[in-house]
């Protein structure tokens, strides 16, 4: 153990430049680092260690997905289908609608039964039919397929809240699946809680339909609307109402983009279609001059101008009220796409980060102490041999925040807790190997067999201790969630980092003092 190859040294060295150049980052404000690399070279490090929620301030919310929202919808769009279909077969029916999570509706002649029964098998290949009496035809969802839109609602949910929330500059937000039909959402350093929460809420389904002009002011009170329409309220003048068409020329899921700009000195929307979107709305619209159509937003009017010529180009513009804060957010939750389903928010925590900064003053104290009590502690039981461990101490700390730094990982108070706790631990080789050393000296052996037999022989004792820790931490990470995956990436870490610091930075001075010295004693 007392040979070193030459490559081997510099390895280590070169490790440990590494580590001090890429952990020095964190001692400066991230303000400072962020101007700094802009005049800097690319290829120099310039990350720095994210803080957690608890550290950083934030936002913690606990979003649930209305999952049945989208099993209804799916249902009322067969209801749809149903319609159309039964009406070109020429079926007579009657009752149609949905009831108990079923499509449903009865045949007026027995002798259509058989087909119309067929029919709803067509629908969608998903759906179970049965008859029933009277010539009723029920057709719902199977098990699996529930199921299967529900996950797919809640994986969509996720990515584009994702979207959203990285379309405002939130740096490391947290977005994860917790249970079949919930998000948690973790924003450190949100600066504007309520404007990502409307953003997150807002499920932001756009489409175009047009305006029925048929029906006057009273039938509209009244509710007595034809069919094939419904009464939507407006989202710029409240109690205002129009009557709109069900059928929707062009839906929201065409939009390939959408920007704020200004139009006659006022905050709008301008957005443009795919190709297939902008065929149909230039083809409405060219049959459609003079008719007025409505931009609806979750089911709110936004505006419903007429059309005074065809739209051919496959964009356009949405104006109204709007501030431009509000054209910005538009344009965000359209480019990011509508949610599947509504979300509810069941929990929502607010950290200050005074808080978090007392928690890192706490932590930083609580390190301070630590590796002075142990530098002190080294030091005055190995003497020489004890300030070199504390140098590679000291080295051990900088791989732990050059490692974070590189991995990006988020900090947490548990982490600076894993942070601690390694510091103690990182002796630990060190002193199995040290005592070792004493007694092969005591058993009269010379300084160099004594050092060869004291890393040699204490080698096994520390990998197998170290390894059972590693596997710990390896299970609070698959396990855990949260604080106990930030400490037991900061465990494993420190782990890894103490270990090479032990078995080859710390040798490699021993081994180097040894050779330029060449003493009769050990001074241990």
């Amino acid at each position: 153990m007392v040979h070193f190859a030459k490559w081997k040294i510099v390895l280590v060295i070169l490790v440990c430049v590494l580590g001090v150049i890429y952990a020095a980052p964190n001692l400066l404000a991230r303000s400072t680092v962020e101007e700094m690399g802009q005049g800097l070279p690319s290829w120099l490090p310039t990350r720095t260690i994210n803080l957690g929620l608890d550290l950083q301030g934030g936002s913690h919310l606990l979003l649930e997905v209305q999952v049945d929202t989208v099993i209804t919808e799916r249902l009322n769009g067969l209801v749809d289908s149903a319609r159309t279909a039964l009406r070109e077969a020429r079926i007579g029916y009657t009752d149609l609608g949905v009831q108990d999570g079923a499509v449903t509706f009865a045949v007026r002649d027995p002798a259509d039964r058989d087909r119309a029964y067929q029919l709803a098998r067509g629908l969608d290949s998903d759906l179970a039919v049965e008859s029933g009496e009277g010539g009723r035809i029920n057709a719902r969802l199977t098990e699996a397929a529930v199921e299967a839109r529900k996950r797919s609602a809640v994986d969509q949910s996720i990515e584009i809240i994702r979207r959203r929330i990285d379309e405002t500059g939130t740096r490391e937000p947290t977005i994860q699946r917790q249970g079949d039909d919930r998000i948690l959402v973790q924003l450190p350093g949100l600066q504007d809680p309520e404007r990502v929460k409307r953003l997150i809420g807002q499920t932001a389904k756009l489409n175009f339909r047009f305006v029925d002009q048929s029906v006057s002011a009273a039938d509209a009170a009244a509710r007595r609307l034809p069919a094939g329409t419904e009464l939507l309220p407006s989202a710029e003048v409240p109690g205002q109402t129009y009557v709109v068409n069900r059928r929707v020329i062009v839906g929201g899921d065409t939009l390939v983009d959408a920007q704020p700009s200004f139009q006659n000195n006022e905050p709008v929307v301008s957005f443009r279609f795919d190709s297939i979107g902008g065929r149909r709305f230039g083809d409405a619209t060219r049959e459609n001059v003079g008719r007025p159509f409505a931009i609806v937003l979750d089911e709110k009017v936004i505006s419903a101008p007429v059309i005074r010529e065809p739209i051919l180009g496959g964009s356009g513009v949405i104006s109204g009220n709007f501030t431009v804060q509000a054209a910005q957010d538009l344009a965000l939750l359209l480019r990011a796409g509508a949610l599947p389903a509504p979300l509810t928010i069941l929990e929502e925590r607010t950290v200050g980060p005074g808080l978090g900064a007392d928690s890192i003053e706490a932590g930083k104290i609580a390190s301070m102490l630590g590796l002075v009590l142990v530098l002190v502690f080294m030091g005055a039981s190995y003497g020489l041999f004890g300030l070199m461990a504390n140098v590679a101490l000291v080295f051990n700390i900088a791989l732990i925040f050059a490692a974070l730094s590189v991995l990006q990982a988020t900090l947490t108070l548990p982490g600076i807790a894993g942070i601690v706790l390694t510091i103690g631990m990182a002796v630990d080789a060190n002193v199995l190997i040290f005592e070792r050393i004493r007694e092969e000296m005591q058993n009269g052996r010379s300084p160099v067999a004594a050092i060869d037999a004291g890393y040699s022989r204490a080698l096994t004792t520390i990998i197998d201790s170290n390894l059972t820790t590693l596997i710990a931490a390896l299970l609070l990470f698959s396990l855990g969630s949260g604080p106990v995956k930030g400490f037991a990436v900061t465990l494993a870490i420190g782990i890894l980092t103490s270990m090479f610091t032990a078995i080859m930075v710390t040798r490699l001075m021993v081994i180097t003092w040894l050779r330029r010295t060449r003493p009769r004693a050990i001074p241990i």
